[in-house]
């Protein structure tokens, strides 16, 4: 199928790093897209990353262009931040702008394309991108926002999904909860998290580098920690400590409140300090690797709205990689994780059940591999970053 050439342009919600949203959802598609001829920019503002104020690059051929951070008082600052976003967006002249999160300096700078759109002024196409719900019982409850943050934030998420020429979705709860909650007015589209070709990870590198022995069973905690209540997780591995000799927990990932010294003094104390060992943040390119290190992966998630709308970008790394999971039944942690063929899926909450669950699968290495090899085959084949790419491509042509 031929696909007219567009310009397209990603309005990002913060910088590349340490967050994963720009890596994981954004710079695969601009990627498909380009492949299928069309020309993609990101705009993000660094505040995540502020040594990159100011600076483009260019990331497996898209070029990405960090707008230039404000000092000023943070009212002025966020005003100042979306029209440099807005000006930045407005200068390449693209035809379509798709907002991913409906929130922050690049939602303001969204806003006021829709706004002089309605007077009559050429403004480009907006889509929105949406892989959280953002307002009421999602993740403003979540986050230390003030409240006059909580209430701009649920107010833009609701303007800009009603309004928006187009509405990306990366969950079916999501797909659910905008249809009713959003009225959104736009075409809607379902486009999870997904995957492309990689490269095996050398897990036993890695586990040279930390010290773990080859023929150490590894369960793998692949995380950011706020997904679950941590005490469940202490319980977990103690409970798999007693019941597996000489099994070793490697922690990929860092919370925000200290859950990794809380999980420190949880193990001195419940005594499987020795068999923990914490890596914290991993840099992108050494996932893989760490990954690949793992016998089995665990995946605790609280059942609440925002983990019910999420769509858990590293349980797709965790199937990639060909581990078997054990995980909670929860939003579309069931769309992804088959619950027989590819690892466990637990009743959320249930310590036991996510226990029972590993120490069955390290005793079972055939069942281990066998699994394994189905998550990366079923990933690879129902969640394809092309495929969903050219999907969105089609939607950019209906909606310009």
């Amino acid at each position: 199928m031929t696909i007219p050439p567009l310009k397209i342009l990603f309005l990002a919600p913060f910088g590349i790093r340490p967050k994963g949203t720009v890596i994981a959802r954004m710079l695969p598609l601009a990627e498909v897209l380009q492949e299928l001829g069309q020309r993609v920019i990101i705009i993000a503002p660094p505040y995540t990353n502020p040594e990159d104020s100011g600076k483009s690059v260019v990331l497996r051929g898209v070029r990405l262009v960090n707008i230039r951070l404000s000092n000023a008082w943070k009212p002025a600052a966020t005003l100042i931040m979306a029209w440099r976003m807005f000006r930045a967006a407005t200068a390449e002249k693209p035809d379509i702008v798709h907002l991913f999160k409906p929130k922050g300096y690049g939602g303001l700078a969204a806003m006021l394309m829709i706004l002089l759109s309605g007077l009559g002024l050429r403004q480009p196409v907006v889509a929105v991108d949406t892989d959280d719900w953002e307002g009421e019982g999602g993740m403003n409850d979540l986050q230390g926002y003030s409240t006059a943050e909580r209430k701009v934030f649920a107010f833009q998420e609701q303007w800009l999904l009603q309004r928006a020429a187009a509405v990306t979705v990366a969950s079916r709860a999501l797909e659910e909860i905008v249809r009713q909650r959003a009225s959104a007015n736009g075409r809607l589209l379902y486009l999870p998290n997904c995957v492309g070709d990689v490269v095996p990870g050398d897990g036993m590198a890695v586990r040279a580098r930390y010290g773990i022995p080859a023929e150490a069973p590894v369960v793998l905690l692949y995380t950011r920690f706020f997904e679950f209540e941590q005490d469940r997780l202490h319980s977990v591995f103690e409970g798999i400590y007693r019941m597996v000799p000489g099994v070793r927990f490697f922690v990929v990932g860092s919370g925000r409140n200290g859950e990794e010294q809380q999980l420190e003094v949880a193990a001195r104390e419940r005594g499987f300090s020795g068999a923990l060992t914490v890596a914290g943040w991993v840099n992108p390119e050494q996932i893989r690797d760490h990954l690949a290190a793992a016998d089995v992966a665990i995946y605790p998630f609280s059942d609440t709205l925002v983990n019910r709308c999420k769509c858990p970008a590293k349980l797709t790394e965790l199937l990639l990689a060909g581990i078997p999971v054990v995980a909670d039944r929860v939003g579309q942690i069931a769309e992804y994780l088959d619950g027989e063929k590819g690892g466990v899926l637990c009743q959320p909450g249930d310590a036991g059940a996510m226990v029972k669950g590993v120490v069955g699968l390290l005793s079972d290495r055939a069942a281990r591999l066998q699994m394994g090899s189905f998550n990366r085959a079923d990933i690879r084949e129902r969640f394809d970053w092309n495929k969903k790419g050219c999907e969105l491509a089609a939607l950019y042509q209906d909606i310009r």
